[in-house]
């Protein structure tokens, strides 16, 4: 009895496998286009996509009532940022980097729950050179409970191909003019 489950198991196995190999056009599995078409994709890499660091002192925002500097009675909001990632996609020329920072903004004891405005800056360097600078005016609403999370997101960070093995990205509160270089 062992002996005739194994040949029909191994029998099985065998059809399934036959069955597994079996090529088939990409029209008939309902995939559009075929592996030309997937070549001339971007690819999406991870081993030359550059680092996004929180440069220092750039991680704490705080925003204080007219008048006042660093009186914590006067703290409107202060937000922070505290974790990054990024996502590189490579194309023949350049190199597309989606640039996310996760953060929190908290109400001050002069503060109230509603919409703020965080001045937050990603730049591309590679050395002392500047490949991509963007100053954002990102838009978060404080709850009444007085504190949220928010994920800021930047999808258009190129830089020339090439730049990601020696290229840092940096991602920070900035509150100088609002430009692009």
């Amino acid at each position: 009895m062992i002996g005739k489950t194994r040949r029909l198991l191994g029998i099985s196995l065998l059809a399934i496998a036959a069955g597994c190999s079996q090529t088939d056009k990409p029209g008939e599995m309902g995939v559009a286009g075929g592996i030309g078409q997937q070549a001339s994709q971007p690819s999406v890499i991870q081993g030359a996509c550059p680092q996004v660091y929180l440069r220092e002192g750039t991680a704490v925002h705080r925003a204080y009532a007219r008048g006042a500097k660093d009186d914590p009675q006067k703290l409107l909001y202060q937000a922070t940022l505290s974790a990054t990632t990024r996502q590189c996609v490579q194309n023949e020329s350049n190199l597309t980097v989606t640039v996310m920072a996760q953060g929190r903004v908290v109400s001050g004891p002069a503060g109230a729950s509603g919409a703020v405005t965080l001045p937050i800056r990603v730049a591309a360097t590679d050395g002392s050179k500047t490949l991509y600078s963007n100053l954002s005016k990102f838009s978060v609403t404080i709850p009444p409970e007085g504190t949220a999370q928010y994920v800021f997101t930047d999808a258009q960070v190129v830089l020339p191909g090439g730049a990601g093995s020696f290229s840092k990205i940096y991602v920070g509160f900035d509150e100088g003019p609002y430009n692009t270089q």
